[in-house]
């Protein structure tokens, strides 16, 4: 004979083994999902960044080469303000604080970094312009930004931006800004003392 009371233990002894399964089920779907989540991020980030002009990621365009035979306009000259905010362990800024150029003309700045540090730190430079919409004519052939930076201990580093102003900028803007934001690449610090 069996005992009802056994019985009615096995019977809870499943169901709380089903509830168990059902949870780790879900679990699993919401650590998928947020996983997900966290990759789709990257784009969307990268769209709005695009959308406003902020802090704009300029990876370095092919399409973009040193013209042997630029039109410059010479009728209009821009005036090219540089900035520069470091996160960080240094000192950077720019060299010059403004330029002055024609569209199309080939300009050419430099931006200084030291590293404050007893170690070797990996760094990068994110632009940004001002206004936004003069971010599609700033056209760099040349920049630290494009690679990341490493800089060793209290090391002093110069580095240039080479670029033209699309003579196709709009003619109201009369000034643009140039900022980078400079800052400390995480998990990628050599040789930390």
């Amino acid at each position: 004979m069996t005992d009802p009371q056994q019985g009615r233990a096995q019977d809870g002894g499943n169901f709380i083994r089903r509830l168990n399964l059902q949870m780790l089920g879900k679990l699993s779907l919401i650590v998928v999902l947020m996983f997900g989540f966290g990759y789709a991020l990257i784009p969307v980030y990268k769209a709005i960044c695009e959308l406003t002009g902020i802090n704009s990621v300029t990876p370095k365009d092919g399409t973009v080469k040193r013209p042997s035979n630029t039109q410059v306009d010479a009728s209009r000259t821009i005036t090219i303000e540089f900035d520069g905010n470091a996160q960080g362990p240094w000192r950077f800024r720019p060299t010059t604080a403004s330029v002055q150029v024609h569209p199309g003309q080939m300009s050419q700045v430099v931006y200084e970094v030291v590293n404050k540090k007893n170690y070797a730190v990996v760094a990068q430079a994110i632009p940004s312009y001002a206004p936004s919409q003069a971010a599609g004519f700033f056209k760099k052939v040349e920049c630290f930004c494009f690679n990341q930076q490493t800089l060793g201990p209290n090391e002093a580093k110069q580095m240039q931006v080479v670029f033209y102003i699309d003579p196709a900028l709009p003619k109201d803007v009369k000034t643009i800004t140039l900022s980078y934001t400079f800052f400390e690449v995480p998990g990628l610090t050599p040789g930390k003392v």
